[in-house]
């Protein structure tokens, strides 16, 4: 890696890497996403203000009036909080026009967009070098003369490298002795490998050594944060990242993944508050519209959710499990999943979360009822854990006398729905088809007509009947259904929870049926 500094106790000090998040600008170039100009302004603050990355690249010049009031925004509060050398906009070797844009917004840094390979000079300004590099200095000494700073970015640098070196060279060799602040060396269109990146870097690093190179990568081959990486060990002094990786096709390197490897694997030194972290990715997914997956490194929503038991299991042991991406490092926490694969340990770390204290027989009822729910849902939220705690201990009775072997609901447009239930009470089957104002209605019609014409006894009438969602829920929530029954004067209330509220229905009546068969 780059040079490291010697600390006055005589110990080396890791080098910093300097850190342009080009979000409001390359990563607006994603396909589908246009930010407001408060939206830009709320990004560009939480960036300086919190997550405190070094430099901002918020716009390109001269794209519209909505872009221009939103670079002012930004300009002016970056003024306001002594922080207005750290915001830079795109600007484009065109007669100095761009300059004037970014000038008249505020802004006192330009990235001047230059061409880093001999085929995009050739072909798409149909100039040569020398050409070229005579407009781009023309706007260097424009922008210097107005007060303003430039970095410069090689368009194409990559496969200037692999095709054109000398052209390269021929670029480097005359700019360097300008006023340019820092070379930024794209790698446009994502063709390189980290090997190639290496070779590359330290060419440039070799002929100029004194010069503060910045990387800027694309992911098209998924390697943007390996490119990015190689860069550095090079002693790229600057890295270009977006929040959750936006920008142009496949995107650029996200911020996240950059730091931490930059931390953990190379004990490379930057100024990115990491507990911020998961704040800025979920501020600009909401900006955006861009989901974030839920494995995506250190921001995606599972990434610190154990599911299998035996992680938790492990991590009640001595964190067995963990490594140095722990979730408080980013202002989160480690969750355990519940469901199918949960586990004792899992349901445990819940319930302890919960302050809930349980038994060992108590756990292993509600870890088999978790089970039994987590074939049939996604996941089982912390929020549905007290409620099935509640379903499984609350009216238990130490023996099903009253059992349902199985059932068929159904509904159609313009018929009443029908039942058709076989129940197995005190060891003998019995079968019933009934048709309701609802399914459950004709389910329990079914029920009645056995009580009634195979048991002759009278059923418990239905008083009162609440359906409720437990908190935290979504689409495929939890469903808590709790039935209040009269028989002969007696009054009682049993509660049912399932994923489908017709299911939590039945099992609540289930439970009012063990009840009083078992004081019969």
């Amino acid at each position: 890696m780059g040079t490291a500094e010697r600390m006055s106790n005589g110990q080396l000090r890791q080098p910093f890497v300097e850190i342009m998040d080009c979000t409001l600008r390359d990563g607006e170039q994603t396909s589908g996403v246009s930010f407001l100009p408060h939206e830009k302004l709320m990004i560009a603050r939480y960036l300086l203000s919190e997550v405190n990355v070094d430099r901002i690249e918020v716009a390109s010049a001269r794209v519209s009036d909505g872009e221009k009031d939103a670079v002012k925004m930004i300009c002016r509060y970056a003024e306001s909080v002594d922080k207005l050398d750290r915001v830079e906009v795109l600007g484009f070797v065109d007669g100095c026009r761009s300059i004037d844009w970014i000038r008249d917004c505020g802004c006192q840094v330009v990235n001047l967009l230059a061409k880093g390979s001999f085929k995009h000079c050739q072909q798409q300004l149909e100039k040569t070098p020398q050409e070229h590099i005579e407009d781009i200095m023309q706007c260097v000494e424009y922008a210097n003369m107005h007060g303003m700073d430039v970095n410069l970015y090689l368009e194409d640098w990559s496969n200037g490298m692999s095709d054109s070196v000398e052209y390269v060279y021929e670029m480097m060799d005359i700019l360097t002795k300008t006023n340019i602040k820092r070379f930024m060396l794209p790698d446009t269109l994502g063709i390189m490998n980290p090997l190639q990146c290496i070779e590359f870097m330290r060419k440039m690093m070799k002929r100029y050594p004194d010069k503060h190179f910045d990387f800027h990568a694309h992911n098209d081959y998924d390697l943007a944060v390996s490119n990015s990486l190689a860069a550095v060990l090079c002693g790229c002094k600057g890295l270009h990242v977006t929040v959750n990786g936006l920008g142009e096709r496949c995107g650029n390197a996200p911020l996240a993944s950059v730091q931490v490897i930059l931390k953990d694997h190379f004990n490379a030194r930057t100024n990115i508050r990491e507990d911020k972290l998961n704040d800025i990715s979920r501020l600009v997914e909401g900006y955006s519209g861009i989901a974030i997956a839920p494995n995506v490194p250190i921001v995606g929503e599972n990434v610190f959710t154990q599911v299998a038991g035996v992680h938790a299991d492990g991590d009640n042991k001595d964190n067995l499990y963990c490594n140095k991406l722990v979730p408080e490092r980013f202002g989160r926490k480690r969750e355990y999943a519940l469901g199918k694969n949960s586990g004792k340990a899992n349901i445990a770390k819940n319930l302890q979360e919960l302050g809930l204290e349980l038994t060992p027989e108590q756990t292993k009822k509600v870890t088999e009822r978790i089970t039994e729910l987590g074939d049939r849902k996604e996941l089982v939220t912390q929020e549905d854990l007290p409620y099935i705690v509640s379903d499984v201990l609350k009216h238990s009775v130490p023996e099903d006398k009253v059992r349902l072997l199985s059932y068929m609901v159904c509904t159609s447009y313009g018929l009443k729905p029908l039942a058709s239930i076989k129940v197995e009470i005190n060891g003998q089957e019995y079968a019933a088809d009934s048709t309701g104002d609802g399914q459950y209605d004709a389910f329990v019609k079914a029920l009645r007509k056995i009580y009634k014409y195979n048991l002759n006894r009278t059923f418990p009438v239905l008083a009162n009947y609440t359906v409720s969602i437990p908190p935290g829920g979504r689409t495929d929530a939890l469903v808590q259904t709790i039935i209040t029954w009269n028989n002969n004067g007696k009054v009682i209330r049993t509660r049912g929870l399932d994923a489908d509220q017709t299911e939590a229905a039945i099992k609540a009546t289930f439970k009012m049926l063990n009840m009083f068969e078992d004081e019969m």
